[in-house]
């Protein structure tokens, strides 16, 4: 049997990135968490990776320690469904502070209301109510 994962690869920030998300849903669920070892590129000790849950979906989170010459694209996207306006306008505030606003919240026909924003690390996020 195999898995499928949406793999998020930081440069140096993926805790704080945790800590965010995990701030904005309730329904963000961190699960195991690893430290860099002896021997491993990473400092001994600090953040390596987290296997996480994001209403049922599963991410794994990692700090890459070399630094990149590319980071995220919006091209690819985590895509949430909201039950509540007032519940997407919140998570809208939170994860666009610092970040770009590629699609403002508004009504674009295909929903009642949406967004596609990148948060202060890159990742891009579309925010509908459907």
């Amino acid at each position: 049997m195999i898995t499928v994962l949406t793999h998020l690869m930081f440069q140096g920030e993926a805790e704080r990135a945790l800590e965010l998300y995990s701030s904005i849903f309730k329904e963000f669920q961190i699960g195991q968490v690893e430290k860099f070892g002896p021997g491993e590129q990473g400092e001994r000790g600090t953040f390596k990776l987290a296997h996480v849950s994001l209403a049922g979906h599963k991410l794994l989170i990692f700090n890459s320690p070399p630094i990149h010459d590319f980071s995220f694209t919006p091209s690819m996207s985590l895509f949430v469904n909201f039950d509540t306006q007032a519940e997407l306008e919140s998570v809208f505030s939170k994860l666009s502070s610092d970040g770009k606003i590629m699609m403002p919240l508004d009504h674009y026909g295909f929903s009642t209301k949406f967004a596609w924003i990148a948060d202060r690390f890159g990742v891009s996020w579309q925010l509908n109510l459907p």
